[in-house]
């Protein structure tokens, strides 16, 4: 059988190298990272190419606000190396183990949600989420007897909806309300 790997560490490693170098200095993190093949863990739900993994004392940083900093860096990564949306899976950033807990956490939740539906008769609706995060619900879901999943929504708002099999598709959720514009220079006046 033939590899179906797309991307390799030796031809990465220096490109991503030359991306967050320059971000970790200028930003003064202290952090290190290091490219490598994956090994493996979680191939049924990811199975990715290449792992940049991070340590060092900063490492916090990176995974306060459910890793938001960790997945700026992987994002501009990809972004900066022009690697397509249908490939963004072969490539992730990790650090402390962070994404493989986080994919365990939301098999235990896809479990939890479709108990309560089979329990309940009622569809349940897990907030907005990121397309990987949605990805690993559905591929969680999927063997669960009397139970179906779907992403519903726009953009940053597309969550995944667990319905029972035999039960019709919810619309979406409204769009969310837009922000009022901040006044500058109408405090206090009337």
């Amino acid at each position: 059988m033939a590899d179906a790997r797309k991307y390799d560490k030796e031809t990465l490693a220096p490109r991503i190298e030359a991306v967050l170098k320059p971000i970790l200095t200028a930003a003064d993190f202290d952090l290190r990272f290091e490219v490598c093949d994956d090994d493996g863990a979680c191939s049924e739900i990811e199975n990715p190419d290449v792992v940049v993994r991070f340590s060092g004392n900063d490492v916090d940083l990176l995974l306060a606000n459910r890793a938001e900093l960790l997945l700026a860096f992987e994002y501009l990564t990809m972004e900066a190396l022009h690697v397509p949306p249908e490939d963004h899976s072969r490539l992730r950033f990790d650090a402390n183990d962070y994404r493989l807990l986080r994919i365990e956490e939301l098999r235990m939740s896809a479990a939890a949600a479709a108990e309560k539906v089979r329990r309940t008769g009622q569809s349940f609706r897990f907030n907005p989420m990121t397309s990987r995060e949605r990805r690993i619900l559905h591929l969680a879901l999927r063997d669960e007897a009397g139970i179906r999943s779907e992403s519903s929504g726009e953009g940053p708002r597309r969550q995944v909806v667990v319905y029972r099999a035999d039960a019709p598709s919810e619309p979406p959720l409204p769009p969310a309300a837009p922000r009022p514009e901040h006044r500058a220079g109408r405090r206090g006046r009337r």
